[in-house]
């Protein structure tokens, strides 16, 4: 029953697109027939994900297809099931948002196109996390990965849009590859294409070389540093709500292709937690001191995926170190915190993509150095982003808070523990995922007090307005999800074993409850809630009964203040971005002042994707220069042609004769 519903979500989800076209004629009917298709998909997903994870109807389907290798496997387990919720919970409250953002009626040439293949990527997504055998896998992953490309390029004609769609298509290729390598050597080693495997040994040469091709396939797909290269360009190119979808979702596809070929085995060796532990804590350090250096608010966003992509990864390093030493506490702990990272990054990641589409829609920009004061026109929007920032930042009362719980306890316990080196490696992601949560912080500090407060910076704040109910409530419903799993993460405690267990393979992983102090977590974030209300309603019942007055923030006796003596993004985060130059590598360009009153100039300054812009775009210009070089050989001249191809086989008989 499970799988029958997750397969009508797929098909249901994939034809959303073909059904919306249909009302050609009435750009709105098909908004509306879009959203109402993923609504249904959505529907079935979900109750497929919900019976998964408490165990009913668990079992498999499987029919014959006539694919070489292939078959129609499909199994929805608890694993499965904690993605699709994320899947199915982000992509129709996406849709409902885009169905406003980027109406058919504003957009008829671009977007019936972009219903179509937001459709395939959903159907793409729920279909691999399902699916229980390679070539299926390598189906949904495929439509997933292409479908995906054609959204990003959705505004084709601006070159930026381009350039960005050739780096995301060749890193999807690239990854691509490595899966297709990693599920290569799988079936040499198990002998069929079947993904129902779980006692594999992963102490042979074979296993470890799945192992490192999966790293490198889904750490590429997830946006691991230093595989991240296509992720801020694609996230901040894409529309946002296509941007939601991939950040909050999409990029996941790599965490659940990770955590799937590491269950296959048995006897896991400690080096693959500590590579997995060690690559988390260089992305989620990383991630967010390139987000600080950011001027592009949703590059910065971008950014703080990989940082948050690190902290996952850091979960689920404690978890494989807890299989490799036999401790199941370490794998309870490391586990839930990842899956929960999962499903919350997913929710508080979509509202603040979401939230800063609002700010692009109502002020066509995205460089913070143009906003400001946006909290008066926007205040709804403010909110919402403020909620999503709390959240990121890992604070109480919200959500994001209740996951990095079960990853500090989980490091904390190693080290508690007589594990050596082991526990030491371990016990030092505490400080780690502590600098991140001051950097993060740090981080919406400045976005927020850049982008809606102070005074509009620029031309494109002052004609700024809130935005329809459409877009808003979407963004309502991920605020209260955040806030709902902060105040009651008992809710998912046995959610989160069922999906452990599942990962083992056993039924017998501990209950969180006895592991992190889940109940008090629970009255402490609830009274902070109260508190936060209670102090909002005292503050909006005293600016309505007294009659304040309005005027400039004084200023010390100046009488000329102007939005230019505000701080700026670059102002705000110069310290902290020269203290991680060695990575950043920033770019200024200042002016020479000379004299008492200089003429008008400018400064500016830029934080490079060092991996991208400094080594990968730097050596595609010389080996294009070099390719170049050799065009002398082709002459137009077939008879030439086949003198090269018969001089080549002569030379390959000399060699291999």
């Amino acid at each position: 029953m499970n799988e029958i519903l997750a397969l009508a979500a797929v098909a249901i989800a994939a034809s959303s697109g073909l059904a919306a076209a249909v009302c050609w004629r009435h750009p709105q009917a098909g908004d509306r027939v879009f959203v109402g298709s993923l609504l249904l998909a959505s529907i079935c997903g979900l109750a497929a994900a919900a019976r998964a994870i408490f165990n009913v109807g668990v079992g498999g389907w499987s029919r014959p297809w006539g694919v070489p290798g292939g078959a129609l496997a499909v199994e929805v387990d608890a694993l499965s099931g904690m993605f699709l919720l994320s899947i199915f919970v982000v992509a129709p409250l996406s849709a409902i948002y885009g169905a406003s953002y980027w109406s058919a009626r504003d957009n008829p040439s671009t977007a019936p196109r972009l219903r179509a293949f937001y459709g395939l990527i959903v159907a793409g997504m729920a279909l691999l996390v399902v699916a229980r055998n390679s070539i299926l896998f390598l189906l949904g992953w495929e439509v997933m990965a292409l479908s995906a490309f054609l959204t990003i390029t959705t505004e084709e004609h601006l070159p930026a849009v381009r350039e960005t769609g050739y780096v995301y298509l060749v890193a999807t290729r690239v990854g691509t590859f490595f899966v297709f390598a990693t599920f290569a050597v799988l079936r040499a080693e198990t002998g069929s294409f079947s993904l129902s495997c779980s006692t594999l040994d992963a102490s042979t040469p074979r296993a470890t070389a799945i192992f490192l091709l999966g790293l490198a396939g889904f750490g590429l797909k997830a946006g691991l540093m230093p595989l991240h290269v296509w992720l801020p360009g694609a996230h901040a190119h894409a529309p946002s709500h296509v941007s939601a979808l991939m950040s909050g979702v999409l990029i996941k596809m790599g965490i659940y292709g990770l955590m799937r070929v590491c269950s296959f085995f048995t006897n896991i060796p400690a080096w693959w937690g500590e590579i997995v532990l060690l690559l988390g804590m260089v992305s989620a350090v990383l991630g967010v001191a390139f987000a600080i250096g950011q001027h592009d608010l949703k590059r910065l966003l971008a950014y703080h995926s990989v940082e948050n992509i690190g902290i996952i990864v850091i979960g689920f390093g404690v978890a494989l170190l807890g299989r490799a030493m036999g401790q199941a506490e370490l794998v309870a702990l490391g586990l839930a915190g990842a899956l929960l990272h999962v499903w919350n990054h997913g929710l508080f990641k979509a509202l603040l993509f979401l939230s800063a589409g609002s700010v692009i829609h109502a002020t066509k920009a995205r460089e913070l150095e143009g906003f400001g004061g946006l909290f008066r026109k926007m205040p709804w929007t403010t909110v919402a982003f403020l909620v999503g920032a709390v959240a990121i930042c890992g604070l109480p009362p919200l959500n994001g808070f209740v996951s990095e719980l079960f990853v500090y306890l989980g490091m904390l316990r190693a080290g508690s523990m007589s594990l050596g080196m082991l526990g030491v490696s371990a016990a030092l992601g505490v400080p780690v995922l502590a600098l991140v949560g001051g950097l993060a912080a740090a981080c919406f500090v400045k976005v927020i007090g850049i982008v809606f407060l102070g005074s509009p910076r620029g031309i494109h704040g002052r004609d700024a307005h809130e935005s329809p109910r459409a877009m808003l409530g979407p963004m309502t419903i991920l605020a209260a999800l955040c806030a709902l799993i902060g105040a009651v993460p008992e809710l998912v405690a046995p959610v989160l074993r069922n999906a452990t267990s599942a990962w083992l393979g056993t039924q017998s992983a501990p209950s969180l409850s006895t592991l992190a102090p889940l109940r008090a977590v629970s009255w402490t974030n609830l009274l902070l809630i109260v508190a936060v209300f209670a102090c909002g309603a005292v503050t909006l019942r005293g600016s309505w009964i007294t009659n304040a007055v309005r005027g400039p923030t004084w200023d010390c006796g100046y009488s000329l203040p102007s939005s230019r003596m505000q701080y700026t993004a670059s102002s705000f985060a110069e310290r902290i971005v020269g203290i991680f130059s060695f990575a950043l590598r920033p770019r200024t360009r200042a002016p020479d002042i000379t004299g008492p009153f200089p003429l008008t100039a400018s400064f500016e300054s830029r934080v490079p994707d060092p991996v991208l812009d400094l080594w990968i775009l730097p050596a595609s210009r010389w080996s294009a220069r070099v390719a170049a070089s050799f065009r002398w050989i082709q002459r137009g001249s077939i008879h030439l042609y086949l003198f090269y191809i018969v001089g080549t086989l002569l030379l390959m008989l000399l060699i291999w004769r």
